[in-house]
């Protein structure tokens, strides 16, 4: 869950205190690896399960996630995340043996209904999907940040890091994504289900480079992350948002190479975990300091066991896939894991834990049979395979060992033998074993995950109702669907009778406005203007300036106007300018659909541009109020 002592680092003195700090935990672990520290001969897993909140009518994010934990003071597994509409629990860690994967499906279903029930008295639940559906980007603001110092430090330290003037989300699936932020609390849209397991330090490189490789495969069977603000883009999204939201990199006119903190790796592991710790600290700047006060090299020079705050705290700022970690049994001895983050949170708990111990069996299963896998496939391959997974999940082609193409389908077929072998050679039940890696089995067959199931569901609902309601009754199903436990590739595509209730009055402009516009510019002559509204059937053409600022408004009633009172025989152009009513009528992309429904009845106008400062963003017209009309009617009948 983090460090949650953190703070700015606020000095030059405190930051060179707090390196010290940290070099000294560097140099702290290196001494108790090369002495032999660290519990090895036990295996141990464990996982994180992240959430959102949303409400139980709308289905949007619910920021009440500080009110929630007030009704769950003794729950300790339950903590804040990043936003307010986010939760986190942590599960217990067990030995991977017997029945461990049905006990934490066990653990995390009844913490999970624990939580549902005391966010009923708040008029909200939990959902868990990579990224949630309705979510929007004015959801993202710091008014939404949770009010812990840790967060706050994080925000604003990276935000210093920033070299551009916004952070920027670009990305392209059957949509295309172009939009700016202010601030990385962008990276609050990703959920996830992290999965750790415990690795002794000599088998540290080979167990980590088979988790580089195995990322691929894992995340395409797994992938549940497709919509990001009502568009389709990768089937895990969250790989490209969570490094864009946090990338402070811009633009240059040199080759100069920065990586982003959100990362895969470069190469392969050559000889310890140190390499990363140290890669990380000579490569990313201190971001946030802790309230360190134990001296590592004085604890292991007296024989006692540091928890290396320091290294702890730097770890937690610099995001890999698959995360080293480090940690204290139960025992007293340290240990380490590695940290497996490319996995989604949903479509289910059972879809969950299916995907862990895949990913587990596949570790254990990969170990036994290659003792470097390095010698089989090129970083550079994993590194690509690792891209395709996010852009196209199921659908992927990989290059695999000895330079073989395969579909992911095909792949993890070839795959689940290995990790059934590789979790029963651990004495894991073989219930557990068939349960949970038939559906890993079941989804390859069938060609079916949480991913490609909500981009067939939303394109469908999409065709039927306006966007929001689409997005609001796919959410509404995602949240049925999980009740009832069924794994996610066997769901049925929702209906839009689906929704009970769909109340759009408390909707903002930006949630329900028209972005892909049709405009023109002053100097343009009307014919265009008529040719375009008769092509594209549209009533209203914005008119706009070369920075897209809003200039002003031709509909199809003044062009009619002017075409009837001038002689098509005139030989002067007639211009945009000449005809456009200027100074239009417009409304804020944060007004609700009411106030945009009350100023055309006021201004006796059927459309409204929506401007964001001067910045055209959208159109709302009377045709889309038809559209939510014609659908409430409709629901009424029923």
């Amino acid at each position: 869950m983090g460090e949650q002592k953190v703070s700015l680092v606020s000095s030059n003195a405190e930051m060179q205190k707090f390196i010290k700090l940290l070099l000294n935990d560097v140099q702290a672990l290196e001494h108790m690896i090369n002495n032999d520290w660290f519990e090895k001969n036990i295996t141990r897993i464990g996982a994180e399960q992240e959430m959102c909140l949303v409400h139980n009518k709308t289905y949007k994010p619910a920021p009440i996630a500080t009110q929630a934990l007030e009704k769950m003071k003794n729950y300790d597994w339950c903590e804040t995340e990043l936003a307010r509409f986010n939760l986190e629990t942590n599960q217990t860690p067990r030995v991977l043996k017997g029945k461990c994967f049905s006990q934490m499906e066990s653990e995390i279903q009844t913490n999970l209904n624990r939580i549902s029930k005391k966010l009923k008295g708040l008029d909200a639940d939990y959902i868990l999907t990579g990224i949630l559906p309705t979510l929007r980007k004015f959801h993202l603001g710091m008014h939404n940040l949770t009010p812990k110092r840790r967060y706050k430090a994080l925000m604003e330290s990276i935000n210093q890091q920033l070299i551009g003037s916004s952070y920027e989300l670009r990305l392209l699936g059957i949509d295309e994504l172009l939009v700016r932020h202010d601030s990385p609390l962008l990276e609050a849209c990703n959920t996830s289900f992290q999965v750790h397991l415990q690795i002794a330090p000599k088998d540290f490189v080979q167990y980590y480079n088979i988790a580089q490789t195995l990322a691929a495969p894992v995340m395409a069977i797994a992938a549940n992350s497709p919509i990001v603000f009502g568009k389709r883009l990768w089937h895990e999204s969250r790989i490209a948002l969570f490094q864009q939201a946090l990338d402070t990199r811009s633009t240059m006119d040199h080759m100069r190479e920065r990586s982003p903190r959100v990362n895969f790796g470069n190469d392969w592991l050559k000889d310890s975990i140190l390499e990363i710790y140290k890669e990380d600290v000579a490569r990313f700047r201190v971001l946030i300091s802790g309230d360190v006060k134990e001296d590592s090299i004085d604890m292991v020079s007296k024989g006692k066991t540091p928890h290396l705050r320091a290294l702890q705290v730097h770890n937690s700022t610099v995001y890999r896939w698959n995360r080293p970690c480090y940690g204290i049994s139960p025992n007293g001895q340290p240990h380490l894991r590695i940290e497996n983050r490319v996995l989604p949170s949903g479509p289910t708990v059972i879809d969950e834990i299916a995907n862990a111990a895949f990913w587990i069996g596949l570790m254990i299963g990969m170990a036994n049979q290659y003792k470097d896998i390095t010698k089989l496939i090129s970083f550079a391959d994993i590194r690509d395979n690792f891209g395709k997974a996010a852009r196209y999940g199921i659908d992927s082609k990989f290059t695999w060992f000895k330079d073989r193409k395969v579909t992911a389908c095909e792949l993890v077929k070839e795959l689940v033998p290995i990790a059934r072998k590789g979790l029963l050679s651990r004495k894991v039940a073989k219930s557990d074993v068939d349960k949970y890696l038939n559906i890993i089995l079941d989804r390859s067959k069938k060609h079916m995950n949480g991913a490609r199931w909500q981009l067939r569901a939303f394109t469908k609902l999409a065709e039927e109702t306006n966007k929001d309601e689409a997005l609001t009754i796919l959410t509404a199903s995602i949240v049925k669907n999980q009740r009832k436990g069924i794994p996610g590739h066997l769901w049925k595509l929702p209906e839009l009778t689906d929704l009970q209730e769909y109340k759009p009055d408390a909707l903002k402009v930006e949630e329900f406005m028209v972005t892909d516009l049709f405009t023109v510019q002053k100097d343009d002559i009307i014919e265009l203007v008529a040719e375009m509204m008769d092509w594209k059937r549209i009533r209203y053409t914005p008119v706009e300036d070369t920075k897209g600022n809003i200039v002003g408004l031709v509909t199809s009633r003044v062009l009619l106007r002017h075409l009837i009172r001038n002689s098509k025989l005139s030989k002067k152009a007639t211009m945009v300018k000449d005809i456009m009513i200027k100074n239009p009528e417009t409304i804020d992309p944060d007004a609700t659909i009411l106030d945009a429904m009350n100023k055309m009845k006021n201004s006796k106008t059927g459309c409204l541009p929506v401007v964001k400062g001067k910045e055209l963003v959208g159109i709302i017209t009377e045709k889309d109020f038809l559209t939510i009309s014609g659908r409430l009617i409709e629901r009424a009948e029923k």
